[in-house]
């Protein structure tokens, strides 16, 4: 007999009795389950994986901004520019062109301050029309990167045209080895003119890059990889337990910009919560930069904006922007390398 059958048969009196000492029953049955739910619910949030922010010792919230400087090596200009910028100015890394004239001042530079963060902008292409490099490699073994006159190629899209992959690999890891041997204390890898970052060829070679000296790179943001149909490359990355920050500013200033500082301050007002990477090239505005580059000008105005200016400064102040550096990702992917993720 069902019990509801069996409860309806009784007296009303023994219903009565019966009633109290089922209630409680059902309550109890009724908590148990509600506490149940309560639990999935909690184990779902529980299982969400930390941001990276949270993965660094801040809160999901915090906007955290790496401030590089690219081109660091190119020329005198820009080395004194990016070492005034990280003592005094904003700039939280910088990055070296190892195959360029100047690399050796600013190594020297390094291997004295430990404490800053230095990359490697790896370098496969010399744009400049006066002012050129070749290889850090043997030419012999990279023919495909080299350029009629001994230099390497003006433009990714020659670089693609002419060198295979297996040459880029080969250079740009003579670039790090390079500058490992000079005493740098490396914290991460990008790519000059993105040649590493476009074609998925070279792509390749910027993730066995990062995956042999571990370290950790730029990359652009999911939805700059979705508009140029990359959706899956940053998890791909991800997979080999490489770490980049969650966006990057890939927007480029032209020469003869109008408004360097306009630029930027609209770039600071509306950072999303996360880690996210903004490069500048600062360089000052010497005759030698004059020489070299139609973009001194841009070069020199992002060195102000970012070095002297105290309106960029108490932005970043106000929106409580939080700078950071690279080394917190490369010790933090070092440190999920060594005890798993």
């Amino acid at each position: 007999m069902a019990l509801e059958e069996s409860f309806a048969a009784r007296p009303a009196a023994c219903q009565r009795r019966h009633r109290w000492r089922i209630l409680p029953r059902v309550k109890t049955i009724l908590l148990a389950a509600a506490l149940a739910a309560s639990l999935c619910v909690g184990a779902l949030t529980a299982a969400e994986p930390p941001t990276l922010a949270e993965r660094l010792g801040y809160q999901a919230t915090d906007r955290l901004l790496i401030i590089n400087g690219d081109d660091t090596g190119m020329c005198h200009a820009a080395d004194q520019a990016t070492t005034e910028c990280l003592e005094t100015g904003l700039m939280t890394s910088a990055t070296i062109m190892v195959p360029c004239p100047w690399f050796y001042e600013i190594a020297d530079y390094a291997r004295a301050h430990p404490e800053k963060d230095f990359g490697v902008h790896l370098c496969h292409t010399a744009e400049w029309k006066h002012y050129r490099w070749g290889p850090v490699a043997p030419r012999e073994r990279v023919p495909g990167l080299v350029d009629p006159d001994g230099c390497l190629w003006r433009s990714p899209e020659e670089v693609y045209a002419k060198a295979s992959p297996e040459e880029a690999l080969t250079e740009g890891r003579a670039q790090i080895q390079k500058a490992l041997a000079a005493g740098i204390d490396l914290t991460h890898l990008d790519s000059h003119m993105g040649t590493l970052q476009e074609d998925l060829r070279f792509v390749e070679v910027y993730l066995k890059l990062a995956d042999e000296f571990h370290l950790p790179v730029r990359m652009a943001s999911q939805e700059t990889l979705e508009k140029f149909h990359q959706p899956g490359l940053r998890a791909r990355f991800a997979a080999r337990g490489i770490v980049f920050p969650d966006h990057f500013i890939y927007e480029e200033l032209r020469d003869e910009p109008r408004d360097v500082k306009g630029f930027w301050l609209k770039v600071l007002g509306h950072l999303r919560p996360g880690v996210t990477e903004l490069y500048i090239h600062a360089a000052k505005p010497t005759e030698e930069l004059q020489a070299i580059t139609g973009s001194w000008r841009t070069r020199a105005a992002e060195f102000e904006t970012f070095t002297h200016d105290p309106e960029v400064r108490r932005v970043v102040e106000d929106q409580k922007i939080i700078r950071i550096g690279y080394r917190p990702l490369r010790d933090l992917q070092r440190k999920l390398r060594k005890t798993g993720p």
